[in-house]
C-alpha cells in the first residue's frame, strides 16, 4: 500500500522521482514562448529578397545584357589560347559601373569551362590592384597561387603513379609466389611411383608432330620469350581475380595469351616498376621545392623567379587580369608590366597573356613606351549605359533577387533614371535597387514602392558624402571646414582668398603647419572633383580671374563628420573673422 501511495505522489509532481521535474520544465517552456527576443519582431514579418547577393557589384551573371559586343571581341581575342597560342594582350577602358569587370569574368568563367571540355591546359588568374598594388604583392601572390596550382596536379599524378606501382607489385608478387608453388621436372620424376616396361608399353603413344610419328620434346613459353616478355605474359596468365581457368592458358607454342587483359605498364612511358619508382621521387622532390612566397621580406628579383619557375613547371596557358591596373603604375610604376608582358620569351613549357582593366583612359600616357606597345595590342571600351539598358540590367537582376510582386512598376524605371543622371553607372543602379528593397523589409512592407528609391538616393549619397570625407587627409579637412564655416556666416560664392584666410587662423589654433595658398588652391581643386565642392572659374575683368566656391553636400552632416576627428574637434570656440566685400 505504500508503494501505491508513493506511486501516487510521483504521478503527482510531489516525489523525488523525475516525475517531479516535468512541472517546471513546462513552466520554463511557456516563458521562452511568451519571451520575445531582439530578433524575433524582425524575422515574423517576409522577406522581400529571394536571392539578394545577385545585386552586388561581385556577383557575375550567366548573362549580360547590352555588352553581347565587348564580349565577342574578348572572346575572338583569347580563342587562340585554347589552340595552346598566346592570345594578345587586353586592355579594358570604361568609367566606373560600365560591366568591364563583371563581362571580363564572365569571358574568363567561359574560357576554364571550355579549356576543361578539350582537355586544354588554360588558366585565368584574377587580382585586384587596388588591394594588391605593388610589384612586390603581385608576383607573390601570382606565385603562391601557381605553386598552390602545382602542388595539386603533383599530389594527383602521385596519386595516380602510386596506384600503378601497386598493382605492378602486386603482379609480381603472384607471379614469384606462382613460380615458388609450381613442382620442377626432377621432383616430379622422383614422386612418380616405377613402372615397368610392359606398364609402358600400355600407355598411350606420346603426341607426334607429323606422319613420320617423331615425338616433340615439351615447349615452355620461357624457352621462347625474353625475359620482359615473361613478366607481362606471366601476369596476363592470372585472372582478375586470381584464379585460373582454360581461358587464361597461353598457348605453348607463341607464349601469348590473346584473351587476357594488359600488363598495367603496358600503355604507359615506363618499362619497369623501378622507373615508376623514379619518377615519384622526382615529383616528389618537384613538390618539396616549391616554397610559399611570404608576402614581405623576399628581394623582388627572388619572388620573381620563383614565380617564373611556378608558371613556367608545366605546359599552359595563362590569362592574367589586372583590374585597377591604373592603381598599379600609379603606386610603384610599370616595372611589373614590363616583366609580365617581357617574360614569354624566356618561357620554355607556359605562354602568359596580361588583360588590364582601367577607369583612367590616358593612363598608358606614363608608361615606357614599349610597355606601351607590347600591353595595349588590342583595347575595348565600355560605353556607359542609358537609361533604358539600366532598366533591362535591373529587370533581368530583378527577376532573381525579389520574390514574386515585390516591386510596384515605377521602382526600376527611377532606379534607373537616378544611375542615368550620373554617367550610366549599373553599379550605382543595382545599390539603389538593393537599398530600396533593405529599407521596405526593414520597414515589414511587402512591396517596395517609389518613396523607397527616393530614401534609399538619400541614404546612399549620404554614406558616399561620409566615407569620403571621414578619409581626407587632415589638410583637406581644415580647407573643407573653412568652407563650412563661410557658408555658416552667410557669405556665399566663396573665394579662394577667404578660404585661405580662415584656414590660416585654423592652423594656428591647432598648431599645424600651414600651407601655402597655391596648395590650397590645389585642394580644393580636389575637394571639387570629389563632388564635395563646386569651384567655378570666373573672370573679375581687369581684376583678374578668381575662384568661385560653394558646398555640394549637406552641411550639417558633413560638419559632424570633420567634428568626429579629434583633432578638429577643439575648434567649437573659433569664430574666424569675415573679411567685408563689395560684390557687384
Amino acid at each position: 500500500m505504500a508503494d501505491d501511495n508513493s506511486h501516487t505522489n510521483d504521478t503527482d509532481g510531489i516525489g523525488s522521482t523525475p516525475g517531479f521535474r516535468t512541472a517546471p520544465e513546462e513552466r520554463s517552456l511557456t516563458d521562452d514562448e511568451s519571451s520575445q527576443g531582439l530578433f524575433d519582431d524582425l524575422l515574423s514579418g517576409e522577406p522581400i529578397f529571394e536571392n539578394k547577393e545577385v545585386l552586388r557589384p561581385s556577383y557575375t551573371p550567366h548573362e549580360l545584357p547590352h555588352r553581347s559586343d565587348q564580349i565577342n571581341k574578348m572572346a575572338t581575342i583569347l580563342v587562340s589560347a585554347l589552340r595552346g597560342e598566346t592570345p594578345s594582350n587586353i586592355l579594358i577602358y570604361g568609367k566606373t559601373g560600365t560591366g568591364k569587370t563583371a563581362s571580363a569574368k564572365f569571358v574568363s568563367q567561359e574560357l576554364e569551362q571550355t579549356s576543361s571540355k578539350y582537355s586544354v591546359p588554360c588558366e585565368v588568374e584574377y587580382i585586384n590592384c587596388e588591394v594588391t598594388d605593388t610589384q612586390y604583392r603581385v608576383l607573390a601572390q601570382l606565385a603562391n597561387k601557381f605553386i598552390e596550382k602545382n602542388h595539386e596536379w603533383i599530389d594527383d599524378r602521385l596519386d595516380e603513379l602510386t596506384d600503378l606501382h601497386d598493382r605492378v607489385e602486386s603482379i609480381d608478387d603472384d607471379r614469384r609466389e606462382m613460380d615458388a608453388t609450381k613442382p620442377s621436372t626432377t621432383e616430379a620424376d622422383e614422386h612418380q611411383s616405377p613402372q615397368s616396361a610392359d606398364e609402358t608399353d600400355d600407355l598411350d603413344p606420346p603426341e607426334t608432330n607429323g606422319d613420320d610419328g617423331t615425338d616433340e620434346a615439351p615447349s615452355t613459353a620461357t624457352d621462347s620469350v625474353s625475359e620482359p616478355t615473361v613478366q607481362f605474359q606471366e601476369e596476363s596468365v592470372v585472372s582478375s581475380d586470381g584464379d585460373d581457368d582454360d581461358g587464361g592458358v597461353a598457348d605453348e607454342a607463341s607464349g601469348v595469351d590473346e584473351s587476357t587483359p594488359t600488363h598495367p605498364l603496358a600503355d604507359t612511358p615506363f618499362d619497369s616498376i623501378d622507373a615508376v619508382t623514379e619518377r615519384i621521387e622526382e615529383l616528389e622532390d618537384d613538390r618539396d621545392s616549391f616554397e610559399e612566397v611570404p608576402m614581405t621580406g623576399w628581394p623582388t628579383d627572388r619572388v620573381y623567379s620563383v614565380f617564373f619557375d611556378a608558371v613556367d613547371y608545366s605546359e599552359r596557358v595563362v590569362v592574367i587580369m589586372l583590374d585597377e591596373i591604373d592603381k598599379l603604375v600609379e603606386k610603384s610604376g610599370d616595372d611589373t608590366l614590363y616583366n609580365l608582358s617581357r617574360m614569354n620569351s624566356e618561357l620554355e613549357n607556359s605562354r602568359v597573356s596580361i588583360m588590364g582593366i582601367s577607369n583612367d583612359l590616358k593612363f598608358t600616357d606614363f608608361l615606357d613606351p614599349r610597355v606601351k606597345s607590347s600591353l595595349g595590342e588590342e583595347e575595348i571600351v565600355f560605353p556607359p549605359y542609358d537609361a533604358n539598358q539600366l532598366r533591362d540590367i535591373l529587370q533581368h537582376r530583378s527577376d532573381v533577387a525579389f520574390k514574386g510582386d515585390a516591386l510596384s512598376p515605377d521602382v526600376i524605371p527611377l532606379c534607373a533614371a537616378f544611375a542615368a543622371q550620373e554617367h550610366g553607372d549599373a553599379r550605382r543602379a543595382l545599390d539603389l535597387l538593393r537599398t530600396a528593397g533593405e529599407l521596405a523589409e526593414r520597414s515589414q512592407t511587402d512591396t517596395i514602392v517609389e518613396d523607397h528609391v527616393r530614401q534609399a538616393q538619400d541614404k546612399i549619397e549620404l554614406d558616399r558624402v561620409v566615407e569620403v570625407v571621414r578619409t581626407l587627409p587632415t589638410q583637406s579637412k581644415l580647407v573643407l571646414f573653412s568652407i563650412i564655416m563661410l557658408e555658416q556666416n552667410g557669405v556665399h560664392s566663396i573665394n579662394t582668398g577667404e578660404v585661405y584666410n580662415i584656414y590660416k587662423r585654423l592652423c594656428q589654433e591647432l598648431d599645424t603647419d600651414v600651407l601655402t595658398q597655391r596648395r590650397v588652391t590645389d585642394l580644393i581643386s580636389e575637394l571639387d572633383m570629389l563632388g564635395i565642392v563646386n569651384a567655378v572659374v570666373v573672370s573679375k575683368g581687369r581684376y583678374g580671374r578668381t575662384k568661385e566656391i560653394s558646398l555640394s553636400v549637406p552641411l550639417e552632416e558633413t560638419e559632424v563628420v570633420l567634428r568626429s576627428d579629434s583633432r578638429l574637434s577643439d575648434i567649437d570656440d573659433v569664430q574666424p573673422f569675415v573679411q567685408a566685400r563689395f560684390d557687384n
